[in-house]
Parts: structure tokens; sequence; C-alpha cells
């Protein structure tokens, strides 16, 4: 597997990153430490987790795994915001939770130390600045390597960006945003952002809840966890299902699974670093791993291109033509 530096870092990590999120609830410590096995024998290093999956659980089957491996072979990422109880102070991004919350995660990962520590959304409760120079000390006592933030805005993002060079604090240097085929809003200004600023983009949800794996396709009735939910009629579209025929077609072309397919698309756009691959199962992610060492043609990635494309709101459609 591909090594990439993390944004403008000296830090390598691989070109997939194997999320956690499944651990301790969709699939058991068994599973998940086959699973974690399966991913660092195809050459993985970057696993990616937070305090709330599982309610730490994630975490802990985590820590569990890691012990008597090589830790410093490894890019452990987690991240911090939402609540494991309950109390006035149990969630956010204020100095009092951030520093119980580290402590609490490396005692569950049991590791000295996280490489990189993410928040998990944008506090807008909390001072940009209380945040970003607890997370600075937080690198100075060598708790954390590195810091990223997941769900933000562009201005959000700069705004962190800007607030931590004015003071000479650690800054941000990847983001964590939801991108895929069929939500490609990052690409209106986040990814551009953070090539300009030397942030890394690790997307979440590549394939979009199964909707890009090949798990449903057009005429499919709908599953029975879905009836009756509004979930299918408001993504059962006829847009998505271009994209998903187009992701077929390519599939058969290739001879790979839709869900290498949509990977490989998203390995190949400007600014992606790894996206953030999860499972259930060995089988499922040995199926994500083939996403690896092979290229779609210019061909394959226009028409994915132009079937995912939508039109763009304001003022993007505006700017798009001074581009």
């Amino acid at each position: 597997m591909e090594q990439r530096h993390l944004g403008s870092t000296g830090l390598r990590v691989s070109e997939l990153c194997f999320g956690a999120m499944t651990f301790g609830g969709g699939a058991d410590e068994r599973t998940a430490h086959a699973m974690l096995d399966a991913f660092t024998e195809a050459g993985g290093t970057f696993i990616d987790t937070a305090d709330v999956y599982g309610r730490g659980a994630s975490e802990e089957v985590l820590g569990r795994w890691l012990k008597g491996r090589a830790r410093d072979d490894l890019v452990i990422a987690t991240k911090v915001f939402l609540p494991l109880r309950e109390g006035p102070n149990a969630r956010g991004l204020s100095r009092k939770h951030v520093l119980a919350a580290v402590d609490a995660s490396l005692t569950r990962l049991g590791t000295d130390y996280v490489d990189l520590y993410q928040t998990h959304v944008w506090d807008a409760h909390t001072p940009i600045e209380e945040t970003l120079s607890t997370l600075d000390t937080l690198v100075t006592a060598g708790k954390v390597r590195y810091l990223g933030a997941s769900n933000h805005s562009p201005g959000q993002l700069q705004k962190a960006l800007d607030v931590a060079d004015a003071r000479g604090w650690e800054p941000y240097v990847c983001l964590q945003p939801i991108y895929n085929l069929l939500a490609r809003q990052a690409e209106w200004e986040l990814v551009s952002l953070c090539a300009a600023e030397g942030v890394g983009v690790i997307p979440y949800s590549p394939l979009h809840a199964g909707w890009l794996s090949g798990k449903y396709r057009r005429g499919d009735a709908p599953p029975k966890d879905a009836r009756g939910s509004g979930l299918w009629d408001e993504r059962a579209t006829e847009e998505t299902w271009r994209v998903v025929d187009a992701v077929l077609a390519v599939a058969e072309e290739t001879g790979r699974t839709p869900a290498q397919v949509s990977l490989r698309w998203l390995l190949q756009r400007p600014g992606v670093t790894a996206p953030i691959v999860g499972a259930r199962s060995v089988e499922q992610l040995t199926d994500n791993l083939g996403a690896v060492g092979w290229s779609l043609d210019e061909e394959q990635v226009r028409r994915l291109d132009e079937a995912s494309a939508r039109p763009l709101p304001p003022p993007y459609d505006v700017l798009a033509h001074f581009v």
C-alpha cells in the first residue's frame, strides 16, 4: 500500500485509513482484531477512531490489539467533542473537557500518545483560542503528535488556521470531511482551501453508507430496514441511480467491484490523502483493500465525474466561470 504525506507534514500514512467505528458494535472484538491484522498485513498503517464510538469501546478494542505490536509503525488517530456521559462539561472543546478526554482516550488505547488528535465538530460555544491553546499544550506535553479537524465549514477551518498561525500554536494539519461520488460538496471550497494551506484530506463515508458499494441497484425494492423510514425515498433518486449505474459500468469494464471503483475514484482526487474505510467483516475489508494498486483511466474518471456532477449553488456557480 502506498504511503502518502499527511498534508504538508513529514508524517507518512497509508493511502487507505481504517476506520474503527464498528468496533464494539457492528464488529465484535475477535472480528475487529482480525480486520486490523488484515489491514496491517496489506501495508496499512493509519487507523482512525473516536472516543464516542461505542461509548469508548472502539478505543478499548483497538488498545488491546495494540499491545505487543510495534506502536511507532502505526499512526493512531482519535477524536474529541461528543459526550460519553451526562454532565455540563462532558462534551465540547473547552479546556476542561479536552484535557479530561485526551487522558481518557490514552487510557483506553493503552498508549502514551496519539499520533493525530482531531476535533470531531466545530464548537460554537467555546472560543477557538481556548480550544487551540489547549491542543497546543497537548503537543508540547507529548500526549499528541499532530492536530486535525472534522466536520468544519471552510470559514471555520480558515479561522482556526489563522488563529493558530497568529498565536504560534500548532495548526490543524488535516481535515476529515464527508466526500464521495454522491457527496462532492467538499470540492466547492474545502478541498482547494486544504491544498492552499497544506492540510491533508481524509474523507469519511467514502461509500456513502453502502450506496456506492453495489449494495443497492436501480429497480431494487427498498430493504426491510429502510421501509417506512423515508430514507430510501430521500436517497433513491434519479441522480443517485445515475451515479450507481456509472460505477457498475466501470466496475464491469475493469473487473473490479463497485466499492473498489468508488474508492479508487476518491483516491485519485486532487488533495485527498487517505479515504477512511470501515468494515464489519474481514471479507468486506478485503474488498475495500482492492482499491489500491491500480488506476482508473482518464475516460473512466471523466464518466464518473460527469455522472456525479451536480449544479453548483450560489456563489460557486458564478465563481466557476472565473477559474
